[in-house]
């Protein structure tokens, strides 16, 4: 099916994958394992699910990870394509959760393709790993461990040509693109306690047409085509994470996710906070967690304390200011919850005298206790 036809490549969706044929020739820079690199002698990019994301152990997932020519050779006869003219990029990601985004300014056209899933397998760079490569494969180095699926995927095509150097600028700037996306949506790592910059998968495709003209040098964030790349890059990524794992701003509007990656989940949140309460209130919030969860001042006031845990572990912040921060701005978590503003000073006193530290044990237990501290007060 032709979802897309521009001047000098199309855009074509089949079952599970969907691929960029060129019309006339481009320059390609791509992460792909066969084909990859930067070449001027391919006919296309593609993009192809080759699993489902959650327990779907199949063939072809040990034949792209040990044999990548014999699944690109698999996939390209099953579609028709040229394995010897053909990047292609593996996922998880269904097809039809594709985003498509275009941007134009003075003639110059960039058009970003992406499909992504991050519920899984993001990760923020510098994560501890368990992989490492010796000798032509992968070795684990915790033994038998799960594959990890979640991918951000993403072809560009850009309608001039640019020069090898900015070729592997462009990419810079599009991986930064998509670290920007997920920082904005407040997307948790899921192997620390930092924020996602993307998935231990992600790959990139980029295309850029053969012309007669002067090639472009730039594609920087002070270029226009730098521009044009980090706004179709992070619209597309956006767009594509919301129909693959329904996650949009809206959905991250809730306290429990800004404290998922200190190793918190619903179940433990509600235990933690309730074992500070009475058994009355204790069940009476219960019932209303969701509610309470997702009541906008109270997940900007556990934001706010997540935020500056995080300034401290970074060393912005001193650690010995921790307890006038911590206190403080647990306060103004208890007072949004009780709705007593007038009561802060009180709160504050209280929480003062809490342990507190960025542990992610005894942080999330202070964040737990300021909540159960304004409960306990909502209805007195």
């Amino acid at each position: 099916m032709l979802i897309g036809k521009y001047d000098g490549f199309e855009i074509h969706r089949k079952e599970k994958i969907i691929y960029v044929n060129f019309l006339v020739q481009h320059r390609v820079i791509s992460t792909c394992g066969v084909n990859g690199g930067l070449r001027d002698d391919l006919d296309g990019i593609a993009n192809h699910q080759l699993c489902e994301p959650l327990g779907h152990d199949r063939k072809g997932l040990t034949v792209m990870a040990e044999s990548p020519f014999v699944y690109l050779k698999s996939v390209c006869e099953k579609y028709g394509l040229s394995p010897e003219k053909m990047s292609l990029l593996g996922t998880a990601a269904n097809m039809n959760n594709a985003a498509v985004e275009s941007l134009e300014y003075r003639g110059l056209k960039v058009v970003a393709i992406s499909t992504g899933g991050v519920k899984t397998n993001a990760g923020r760079a510098g994560d501890s790993a368990d992989i490492y490569e010796e000798d032509g494969k992968f070795i684990s180095t915790e033994g038998e461990v799960d594959e990890p699926r979640g991918t951000i995927n993403t072809i560009i095509i850009i309608n001039r040509e640019l020069t090898r150097g900015a070729m592997v600028r462009s990419l810079v700037t599009a991986s930064e693109a998509k670290a920007a996306t997920l920082q904005e949506l407040a997307v948790n790592s899921r192997y620390s306690s930092g924020l996602a910059t993307g998935t231990g998968t992600d790959q990139v495709g980029i295309a850029s047409r053969l012309t007669e003209e002067i090639p472009m040098t730039g594609a920087g964030k002070h270029t226009k085509l730098g521009e044009l790349i980090g706004l179709t890059v992070k619209e597309s990524v956006k767009k594509t994470l919301a129909l693959q794992d329904s996650l949009t701003p809206q959905s991250q509007r809730s306290a429990r996710i800004h404290l998922e990656r200190f190793g918190v989940d619903k179940r433990l949140m509600r235990e933690k906070i309730c074992s500070f309460l009475n058994e009355e209130k204790s069940k009476l919030f219960e019932k209303n967690f969701t509610t309470i969860d997702r009541d906008s001042v109270t997940v900007a006031a556990t934001a706010a304390l997540v935020h500056l845990r995080d300034k401290i572990e970074w060393g912005i912040l001193p650690v010995n200011c921790l307890p006038e921060i911590f206190s403080s701005y647990g306060a103004q978590l208890s007072a949004s919850i009780s709705g007593k503003f007038e009561r802060i000073g009180y709160y504050r006193e209280c929480l003062y005298r809490e342990y507190m530290g960025i542990c992610n044990h005894t942080f999330t237990n202070f964040v737990c206790k300021s909540f159960a501290l304004g409960f306990s007060e909502k209805w007195e």
